[in-house]
């Protein structure tokens, strides 16, 4: 990504969203875009790992996990899936954990926050589906835009 999500938002606001949210930078990357696939779970990060499993091709993974930080939703055998399938960065309403691993990952990652605990691997929650993340609505296949500033999104 070239162009800083400001100036995009100055030039097209009108055609885009902002996510609400104060995303802390986790991956190498703290710029990246693409296509946008989504994964709606609580606490449960087994669809986004299957998700990670399959060719990226440049997309942005996000992860609606309610906003909860009581588990996190990817680590660094996760984000390792994403990197070496091809996945341009993740964006997490929830938590993540091995920070310290993730910081030297090839991958944007951006996440509310970092916790140790391992969330659940029922494979609960839904995939593709339309979600709503700091007063934002994300399509799957819309352009996903994140850089230090935040995440914005074509509406």
């Amino acid at each position: 990504m070239t162009v800083s999500t400001a100036d995009l938002w100055d030039e097209r606001g009108p055609e885009l969203d902002s996510i609400a949210l104060n995303f802390g930078d986790f991956g190498a990357k703290d710029s990246f875009s693409g296509p946008a696939r989504t994964v709606r779970c609580y606490q449960d990060n087994a669809l986004a790992k299957s998700t990670l499993s399959q060719p990226g091709d440049g997309a942005v993974l996000v992860i609606d996990g309610g906003g909860s930080i009581a588990t996190a939703l990817m680590g660094d055998m996760i984000a390792e899936l994403a990197v070496s399938n091809g996945w341009a960065g993740v964006v997490i309403n929830g938590a993540v954990r091995d920070r310290v691993a993730l910081s030297s990952m090839g991958l944007g990652i951006k996440a509310l926050a970092s916790n140790p605990r391992k969330s659940s691997k029922t494979g609960e929650g839904e995939l593709d589906v339309t979600v709503e993340i700091g007063g934002a609505t994300i399509r799957p296949g819309a352009m996903v835009f994140a850089d230090p500033d935040g995440v914005v999104v074509e509406k």
